[in-house]
């Protein structure tokens, strides 16, 4: 079974992937995985450089802020951008789940319903967080200004319309709360 984790920047996607990890699920954190071919791909690489010129890199090194900078504040680019790294993402996704000997799999990723991905996964959890509290840890996390939270979170849907979407919420504010609300959901999949 492969279940799908998801939640805006800042809700704690992350922290909520290692309490499963701890659980003894395999979790393939997809923006990692992006971030890693992107650097590693040549296919990939040089579809970036196609898009968005030489300066995606530096001393064979990703740019990000030159790439963030770019495709946050432009639609067009972002949707271009993803349309090289996604496909690549999933290719190798697909390749590691073969890999895999559990129950279920996780597959942490930011924009599940943005994307109409939805079906590529057998269950989906969300993880929210009030807007003000996801602002204040990525600024935090990130040491970028508020505004750059902002135009990132632009590009994601609300939570309201995610949730009628998923089939668990997790509100992450308390960690014994989260926590609880892991186990929870992982004794469900397990007998899913």
């Amino acid at each position: 079974m492969v279940v799908g984790l998801t939640g805006g920047i800042g809700s704690g996607k992350t922290t909520v992937a290692k309490m499963f990890k701890a659980l003894g699920v395999p979790v393939y954190n997809s923006d990692k995985e992006a971030k890693r071919l992107m650097k590693r791909s040549k296919k990939v690489k040089k579809k970036i450089i196609e898009l968005l010129g030489e300066e995606a890199y530096v001393d064979k090194k990703i740019n990000r802020s030159y790439i963030s900078q770019k495709i946050f504040t432009n639609e067009g680019l972002l949707k271009k951008m993803n349309s090289i790294v996604h496909p690549a993402v999933r290719k190798h996704f697909l390749t590691w789940v073969k890999k895999q000997d559990a129950p279920y799999v996780i597959q942490e990723a930011a924009i599940i319903f943005e994307n109409s991905s939805e079906s590529n996964y057998d269950k989906i959890i969300l993880v929210t967080a009030p807007k003000k509290v996801r602002i204040e840890r990525v600024v935090t996390r990130d040491d970028i200004s508020i505004q750059k939270v902002m135009e990132r979170m632009g590009n994601q849907w609300d939570d309201d319309i995610k949730i009628e979407k998923a089939d668990y919420v997790i509100d992450n504010l308390n960690l014994d709360e989260t926590e609880n609300e892991v186990l929870r959901i992982h004794n469900q999949l397990l007998y899913t």
